[in-house]
């Protein structure tokens, strides 16, 4: 217990050794008398205590003791009161109103909270009024190693180089302790390692976890799964521990060279393999990773360097040869390359322990095969005259058979070459030759191809190009190079250049040969025009008179002979049109039409124009009126021809008599225009549309003409849109099971007919004079 020797009020607290912490407050002011009778004044220490500790995870039975307020004034008759304030007061921390003694009421735990901050006053208990102003006071809370260290962060993941040096550093771990650091060894931790070795270490203090063994080869092994612990008080006995997990994986480095899991390697190549073929793939293997792993392959001796080509395939890493130049079976059957591999990176650091490179051998076989034909040159060219006979001889190919078999070889001219088959060729020899004469200036060239099969191979063939050149022959005459008129003036001057005239010949020219230009003889005496040949394929046309009238003449005509001096020489007649126009008095053209002169006085183009379009348009009204006139009108009713052939119902069979209930229906009689009850008018068009009748039809069945026919008639008798005049009604139907029998005027042309026609006159006036006429004319042969 701690008590005061001035007096006041005291506080009183257990207190460990060697923590014991004073506070003094001056609350109220005593007089002390001093030696000289002076009256002095002091201050007085109403409160006094110390600061409270009260320790963290208490488990007894009693509320534990915090401490004791006292106050001066307190004379022990219960007159005080103590009151106690602020955190966790009446929940936590309770208080003696009369004695002062403060107790904890609960398990406290310093990791939640370290210290409570509290008020003390006493007051009168019978007023409540203050006996001292109110003083705060802490209550610390006293730690206890309760809680293990912790790793907040775990697991951990680390990668370190393979083959690392001793004592490398691999990753820091580091674990918390909620304990008091300042309080004792309850958050001082220690590292050490559980799981790991002997491949890595940790450092006890810092938990820098290093390698532990040299070499650590990635190939041999990638991953380590490491054990950390770290433990509190020092590492001592008693201590409070922690563990967590570090994967740590080795990372790749170059430090294996390529090897070749074999020394020679064997490969076979067919001799018709094209350039840039592939012959075979090696691969040698690096175990390291990524570009550590990356291979590059090399030719480096052999006597195949020079027709084989090495190159490295950058997904699989393999070595590819490919054929560089033809290979010939019967020229070469084996060849021999030295491959080399090598790293791309290599890393400086392991360089001593050896090159980073590895050789091979190869060995490539060449396999014959059935090639085709090879022709001697790989293209021709020939040259022919044009007009040459059937049978010409161009010129001649030749190939033959590079196998070892040396097979004959046959010779054609495949046809989409040689469309028009200017060409043929010996199918055994190879000769060339023309089917018909050729025409330079229709085509100078021909290009064409020949191919060659082996005769009782395998049909593989080989084409080569044959150009043939036509050589040109003096066959064209010169012409004209253009036909355009000559315009002269009616008043131009003798002498006057008119015309420069040139010519063209389809023929090729000679060096130093010129077309030659000369009057035709049957002209040669003419008083117009002459011409001078200028001997460079250019004739000049002059004027040799004055006084040119187009009412005269207005055309003339200048027949020209050229002459090519090729040989054979080669000459044309050409005729020049000279054309007489009026011109100004300077000689500018005015017009060379010649239809004022001819045509009637006072009747201008415009006129003409104007008589033309009002031909046109009588023209247009004729033919349009002939149209409206050959239309043809609707017919007036609707029993046309066409209408009259379509119901016509055709059979060859007469029935069978009254027996005969199945032969035919009398449905197929109806019209089908009239199965709605109305017949159409096609002359005009209907403006009521009238409904059935009920009834009166007979159903499709019915055999009873009599109804069938009284039922057409009241149709017809009934139907306003029927025609205002009478019509013919068509039956395709004789009847059946009539007592008349047929109406078949086949059977009564020779024969006499005994049948009674009497029952006629009851079919009603309609039937009269049908009735008439039989009845007559049996009576007659009655008499």
């Amino acid at each position: 217990m701690i008590h005061r020797a001035d007096g006041g009020i005291r506080g009183h607290a257990s207190l460990p050794s060697g923590h014991a912490h004073r506070r003094r407050l001056s609350l109220h002011r005593h007089m002390e008398r001093g030696k000289e009778g002076q009256v002095l004044h002091r201050s007085k220490r109403g409160w006094v205590w110390n600061q409270f500790f009260v320790i963290e995870e208490y488990t007894g039975p009693d509320p534990v003791l915090v401490g004791r307020l006292h106050s001066d004034v307190d004379s022990g008759n219960g007159n005080i009161k103590y009151i106690l304030s602020g955190e966790g007061a009446g929940t936590i921390f309770v208080i003696d109103d009369k004695t002062g003694n403060i107790h904890a009421t609960k398990t406290l735990d310093r990791e939640e909270q370290a210290q409570y901050t509290l008020t003390a006053q006493a007051v009168a208990r019978d007023t409540n009024k203050p006996l001292e102003p109110p003083s705060e006071f802490i209550v610390k809370v006293q730690d206890i190693n309760d809680n293990p260290p912790e790793f907040l962060h775990g697991p951990y993941y680390a990668r370190v180089p393979e083959m690392s040096n001793v004592g490398t550093s691999v990753m820091q771990v580091t674990a918390t302790d909620a304990d008091d650091p300042t309080y004792g060894n309850s958050a001082r931790l220690v590292y050490s390692i559980l799981q790991g070795q002997p491949y890595f270490s940790v450092e006890p203090q810092t938990g820098i976890i290093r390698t532990a063994l040299p070499n650590m080869d990635r190939e041999a092994r990638q991953e380590y799964d490491v054990v950390i612990q770290a433990k509190d008080m020092g590492g001592h006995m008693g201590g409070l521990s922690g563990t967590t997990e570090v994967k740590i994986t080795l990372t790749d480095v170059n430090d294996n060279p390529p090897k070749f899991p074999q020394s020679v390697y064997a490969m076979a190549i067919a001799e018709d393999k094209v350039v840039g073929e592939e012959v075979g793939r090696l691969k040698a293997k690096d175990p390291d990773l990524g570009e550590n792993g990356l291979v590059t392959y090399r030719l480096t001796d052999g006597d195949g360097i020079g027709i084989f080509d090495i190159a490295t395939d950058s997904e699989t890493r393999e070595g590819v040869i490919k054929l560089k130049k033809p290979v010939d079976f019967e020229t070469k059957r084996a060849y021999t390359l030295r491959v080399e591999a090598s790293n791309v990176h290599v890393d400086s650091r392991f360089i001593a322990w050896g090159p980073y490179k590895d050789s091979a051998t190869v060995k490539i076989i060449v396999e014959d095969a059935d090639e085709p034909p090879a022709f001697t040159a790989s293209a021709y060219s020939f040259e022919v005259e044009e007009n040459a006979p059937d049978g010409m001889v161009v010129g001649r190919v030749h190939a033959k058979d590079t196998d070892v078999a040396n097979s004959p070889v046959r010779y054609m001219i495949p046809r989409y070459t040689d469309v028009e088959q200017f060409f043929s060729v010996g199918p055994e020899d190879g000769i060339i030759r023309t089917t018909r004469p050729l025409d330079r200036e229709t085509l100078p060239w021909h290009n064409i191809s020949v191919s060659a099969t082996e005769i009782g191979g395998h049909h593989q063939d080989a084409k080569v190009r044959v150009n043939i050149k036509v050589k040109d022959v003096n066959d064209n005459a010169p012409e004209f190079a253009t036909q355009n008129e000559v315009l002269v003036c009616e008043n131009v001057t003798p002498g006057k250049l008119i015309e420069t005239v040139s010519a063209v010949d389809k023929d090729e020219m000679a060096h130093r040969q010129f077309f030659r230009f000369s009057i035709a003889p049957e002209a040669a005496n003419n008083q117009n025009f002459s011409l001078k040949d200028n001997s460079d394929s250019t004739a000049s046309i002059f004027v040799t008179r004055k006084g040119f009238s187009r009412m005269t003449q207005d055309i003339y005509y200048l027949p020209i002979e050229i002459n090519d001096g090729g040989s054979p020489p080669m000459s044309s007649t050409n005729t020049l049109t000279i054309r007489v126009c009026s011109c100004d008095s300077k000689g500018s053209i005015l017009t060379c039409n010649v239809e004022p002169y001819i045509l009637p006085a006072g009747l201008s183009t415009g006129a003409l124009i104007a008589i033309l379009a009002c031909i046109v348009i009588l023209l247009a009204i004729v033919v349009l009126f002939v149209a409206l006139r050959r239309q043809k009108k609707e017919p007036l009713i609707v029993f046309e021809e066409e209408d009259i052939r379509e119901n016509i119902i055709t059979y060859d069979d007469e029935g069978g008599g009254e027996e005969d209930t199945e032969a035919f229906d009398i449905a197929t009689l109806q019209n089908p225009d009239g199965a709605n009850g109305f017949l159409p008018r096609k002359d005009i068009k209907p403006e009521l549309q009238y409904p059935l009748r009920p009834g009166g039809h007979p159903v499709a069945n019915s055999v009873d003409v009599d109804d069938f026919i009284k039922t057409r008639i009241a149709d017809a008798d009934n139907d306003p849109t029927a025609p205002p005049y009478d019509s013919i009604q068509i039956y395709g139907y004789e009847g059946r099971g009539s007592v008349a029998g047929s109406l078949s005027s086949l059977e009564s042309v020779t024969t006499d007919s005994d049948l009674d026609y009497d029952y006629l006159q009851s079919w009603g006036p309609r039937f009269k004079r049908l009735a008439d006429l039989y009845g007559t004319k049996d009576s007659d042969d009655n008499s």
